[in-house]
Parts: structure tokens; sequence; C-alpha cells
């Protein structure tokens, strides 16, 4: 038992890691942007419109810690009632999140940083991440459980994409320095990639582990269900069968009666 609650507690733990350096940049640029911190013409456009980026930081730190729960099967199943709670509540900050990401790339401005393919990346995977927890959403209102948590671990994949392209870009920053428009866009796109990839094998491996459990207990039940059959049958004992008898007796009483009528 304690095995498999570790076990149970590895996933969790490995999300919110991933998660840790953008969450912490987040909550750096908070402080910056409520203490007026020095502008550059990298922030400018967050201190003219502060109102999406906060909304996108807090809806996606939110997103990122509690989601990553949702990846706990044992505390899934012990915890019915939180898990649609948390469900709730992530169901809005990946909306806010998504939504607030997609308005700063239509509405902030290019920085020289940034470049129309990364621009492009921002809005395709933006709404990516919103069209999956809208198809996650309606596949749990239908009562489809599988669909549900595809989409959804879809959705937190595309969520992480920053703590992937911190960890990818972080030694090459080191290394060479910044980018140039074109490598730094590529790198970003390749970590969402990475994340979907990483998804789709994480969907693939639970739905074979769930069509192995069931093969499972469909063998089990069938063994089961012979073994009080057998029990359940009373001991059949075969007879003779009855013509025999009945075929011995009558040539019997042939020889009987021609002897009477003096047919011998």
């Amino acid at each position: 038992m304690a095995n498999s609650n570790k076990a149970d507690w590895l996933m969790p733990t490995g999300l919110i890691a991933l998660a840790f350096i953008p969450v912490v940049a987040g909550l750096v640029r908070l402080s910056l942007l409520g203490s007026g911190g020095p502008l550059t013409s990298e922030n400018a456009r967050f201190f003219n419109a502060p109102t999406p980026v906060v909304l996108h930081i807090v809806s996606v730190t939110i997103y990122s810690l509690l989601g990553a729960f949702q990846f706990a099967p044992g505390f899934r199943r012990r915890r019915p009632d939180w898990h649609r709670a948390a469900g709730r509540v992530l169901v809005v900050a990946g909306l806010v999140a998504a939504l607030s990401g997609l308005w700063m790339a239509l509405f902030y401005a290019i920085v020289p940083a940034n470049s129309t393919l990364l621009h492009g990346f921002r809005l395709f995977f933006g709404s990516a991440m919103g069209l999956s927890i809208v198809l996650g959403y309606l596949a749990i209102r239908r009562r489809d459980v599988a669909q549900h948590q595809d989409w959804m671990c879809r959705a937190y994949a595309i969520a992480l994409g920053a703590g992937t392209q911190a960890i990818t870009q972080l030694p090459l920053l080191l290394l060479f320095g910044a980018p140039n428009e074109l490598p730094l866009a590529l790198m970003m796109g390749t970590a969402w990639v990475v994340n979907l990839a990483a998804a789709e094998w994480y969907i693939r491996g639970r739905r074979s582990g769930v069509c192995v459990r069931q093969s499972t207990d469909d063998v089990s039940r069938v063994a089961d269900s012979t073994r009080l059959t057998a029990r359940s049958e009373p001991f059949r004992v075969t007879a003779r069968s009855p013509l025999v008898h009945r075929g011995s007796k009558s040539a019997f009483h042939r020889k009987e009666e021609d002897y009477l009528h003096g047919r011998r």
C-alpha cells in the first residue's frame, strides 16, 4: 500500500516541478508590475495594459499547480468529490489562461525578440488549449470519461509548454546567449510539440492499461462463474438404459407364449 501511494504521487510531483520555473517567473513579473519596476522595451506592453497579463499569470498558476493533482488516479478514486470540485475550477482557470494568452498574442505589440512564426505558434497552441478544455468538458457532460480525460490531458500538456521551454532554452541561453528570432520560435514550438507527444504517449499507455485490466477482469469473472456452476450442479448418476430391460423382458414373454400355445 505504501509503495502504491508513493507511485501515485510521482506524476503530480514531476508536473509541479516542471511548472516551477514559469510559476516563479510569473510571480516575479507580478511583483514588478505591482512595484512599477524598471520599464523596458520588452515589458512596456505589460505596464500599458496589465489586466490581461495579470489574469494570465494567476489563472495559469492555478491551472498548472491544481491540475497536477488530477494525475494521481488513486487520489481521484479516494476523493471523487474533490476531483469534481477541482475540475470545475480548472475549467474556468484553463479557459481564462487560454483566452488571456490569445488576447495578448493578438493585441500586445510584437517585441523585437518575437517573430511572426512565434506569434503564429502562440495563436495556434492557445486556441488548441481552449478547444481541448471545451471538448473535455462536453465529453464529461455526456458521461464519456475516457474522452474527457484525453482532452484534459492534452490541454494540460499545452499549458505546461512554458515549463518545457524553460528547461530546453536555459542551457542554450547560458552557453550561447540569447537566440535569434528563428531559433527562439523553433525552440518554443518544439517544446509544445514535445509536451503534446508526451501527452499522447500517456493517453495510449492509459488506454492499454485499461484494456488489460478489463480483459483480466473478464477472465476472472468467467472463471468464477464456472467454479460456481460446478459447485451448484448436483452429482448425476447415469443409469443403465431401460430399453435393454424392456427388450429382454419382451423376449421372455414371447418364449412363454410359444410354450403355452404349443409353438416350440
